[in-house]
């Protein structure tokens, strides 16, 4: 038999197929190539940059961030003063960025699900307000809203002496939305404690229930049972630990308030941008979502005699995340990335705090470099939570 020739299982002599006809090999030979041109060409850059910074005496690497910064950040989450170091002030702007993308995402996702359920309604008004504050909200690009609601807050609500009022110990004017809150006391701790141990036991009560009723058919009634054990216990800490009902009220002193919690104008207005013009696109995802589920199960759920609130969540939203979850982690990428923009509007996030420290120090290709690991972080970390929860919810199929 000849060299390039070998017997295969019914007997017939096949042919070697040479190594570069071979498609599978074929392949893995230009992915080593396109690879290995990537890294020359990544290498021919980075080498080329060093050298030309060198050239023109332009520091490089990250030392600069042990500096002191010399500058102040008018919101902070941590201690932050002039006197620490730049490393300290982009930690500052990333916990700023990360605290108005998470609430962003939490009140627009819940924001979107409203108007996008109100735009399937059967009430023609509430269904055409739905259908305008959609088109309205999408068409304005976020740029302009966040201008919008920089300026309602400085040249359309009164100053602190004159301060709207709409509950009490509740101020909304152009210093921004002072509330009070619980004065420091030391049963706040076990309440958070009790409130976690509330949350863990409902999530293996509703586990239990759900294997309960496909054993035996009977239901049980989880959520009302949760809303009990999660609200009581930390009821019950703050009753054992004397009720304490002391609060940290604002007050008026000077020009402004002193005492409570103070958001300010440039936090409420990059909030209400993010999250009014991101529900647009959220209840358009939902709508597509709950129009997906054929007609016939929403017909069959009724003429088993299941409620409208039962219909929802227990026949069509199950069905609907399906083709929610996909377009809806899209959605919060965008917020989170759109929140760069609040430098526009003077809110220190990271954008603005790198920003200041490119000034200073000169480092440009580091700060830029910093700016894009930080939203490649979060936008990573938020598509591979959304990816594992799609995987948690999808149905099964038998």
């Amino acid at each position: 038999m000849p060299k390039n020739t070998s017997e295969t299982s019914g007997g017939q002599p096949q042919v070697a197929v040479p190594f570069f006809n071979d498609p599978d090999k074929r392949a893995i030979l230009y992915q080593i190539g396109v690879a290995a041109g990537v890294a020359l060409l990544g290498y021919y850059l980075l080498s080329n940059t060093l050298a030309n910074l060198e050239r023109q005496s332009i520091a490089t690497g990250l030392g600069f961030l042990g500096k002191e910064s010399a500058f102040e950040i008018g919101e902070s989450l941590i201690p932050y003063t002039a006197a620490d170091s730049y490393g300290k002030a982009l930690v500052v702007g990333a916990l700023n960025t990360l605290i108005v993308s998470f609430i962003g995402v939490v009140l627009s996702v819940l924001l979107g699900t409203f108007i996008g359920i109100a735009r399937l309604s059967a009430n023609w008004l509430v269904s055409r307000m739905a259908a305008v504050y959609i088109e309205v909200l999408q068409d304005i690009p976020i740029l302009l809203q966040l201008f919008f609601w920089y300026a309602f807050f400085y040249n359309v609500l009164p100053g602190p002496h004159q301060a709207l009022c709409p509950m009490p110990h509740v101020f909304l004017s152009n210093r921004g939305l002072v509330f009070g809150v619980p004065e420091s006391h030391p049963a706040q701790k076990y309440m958070v404690i009790a409130f976690a141990a509330g949350c863990l036991i409902s999530y293996f009560m509703r586990r239990w229930a759900r294997r309960r009723q496909d054993d035996t058919g009977l239901p049980f009634p989880v959520f009302s049972a949760s809303v009990a054990i999660v609200v009581g216990l930390p009821m019950l800490v703050w009753l054992l630990a004397g009720a304490p009902t002391a609060m940290d009220t604002p007050a008026l002193v000077g020009f402004n308030f002193k005492g409570g919690v103070n958001v300010s104008p440039e936090f409420t207005a990059l909030l209400l941008g993010l999250v009014l013009y991101t529900a647009a696109f959220v209840a358009e995802v939902v709508r597509a979502g709950i129009q997906s589920v054929s007609k016939g199960q929403t017909e069959a759920a009724m003429a088993i005699g299941l409620r409208p609130g039962q219909l929802l969540n227990l026949v069509i939203l199950p069905q609907a995340l399906r083709v929610i979850i996909p377009p809806l982690t899209s959605q919060m990428l965008n917020l989170t990335k759109n929140s760069s923009l609040a430098v526009a509007i003077g809110y220190p996030d990271f954008v603005s705090v790198a920003g200041t420290t490119i000034n200073q120090t000169g480092q440009a290709i580091e700060g830029i470099g910093l700016m894009m690991i930080v939203y490649l972080v979060l936008s990573l970390l938020t598509s591979a939570f959304m990816n594992w929860y799609n995987k948690k919810i999808k149905l099964v199929e038998r």
